[in-house]
């Protein structure tokens, strides 16, 4: 249901979809908060999984920055709708009296800033930064999230171009201070 319906899937569908009923739905997940956290927390690691394996990926800096946003867009792109579940609410269709009150913000926020924290720990172990090089890469970490998430969305919805053109043209964007920046000694390169 949610595959196919995205955001516009109500608790009464998924129920009749799953064959059970909506009581049912309800005490598992006690509410529609409680089937998107398990939901986002299934999505949010297996991608944490992917984008990890793109960066340990044996290839060059770039080929691995090329390789992360690559995962990330192919991701997106694969379940267009889940992805929109977990990141909009249902836009054209009022929500049932009984999902009323739903705040998908609420719920999406933890997970771009679970990612911004997961790839600033992947930065800070690769990357020296020099002096307050923790903050700068906690820094950058979200400012990547952010820019991923913000590009991938406006992507997926109108399709301007390519994903190899869109990961091409993020990767530009990002190289400039990566390229300068030195492996962190003893660490993982990035």
């Amino acid at each position: 249901m949610v595959l196919r319906d995205g955001p516009k899937a109500s608790m009464n569908a998924i129920a009749a979809e799953a064959g059970i009923t909506k009581p049912i739905l309800y005490r598992h997940f006690g509410d529609k908060g409680g089937l998107y956290r398990a939901l986002a927390k299934r999505h949010t690691d297996a991608l944490l999984s992917a984008l990890r394996a793109a960066l340990d990926a044996p290839a060059e800096r770039r080929e691995r920055v090329e390789a992360t946003l690559e995962t990330y867009l192919t991701a997106i792109e694969a379940r267009p709708q889940v992805y929109r579940f977990l990141m909009h609410p249902a836009e054209d269709a009022p929500a049932p009296e009984s999902e009323q009150g739903f705040d998908v913000g609420r719920h999406s926020a933890p997970l771009l800033r679970r990612m911004g924290e997961d790839l600033g720990v992947v930065i800070a172990e690769r990357i020296d930064l020099g002096p307050g090089s923790e903050v700068l890469a906690r820094v950058w970490g979200h400012g990547i999230v952010g820019m991923m998430h913000a590009a991938g969305d406006w992507w997926l919805g109108e399709r301007p171009c390519s994903r190899a053109e869109l990961v091409q043209a993020l990767a530009d964007l990002l190289w400039g201070r990566l390229a300068a920046a030195g492996d962190r000694v003893g660490g993982p390169s990035f």
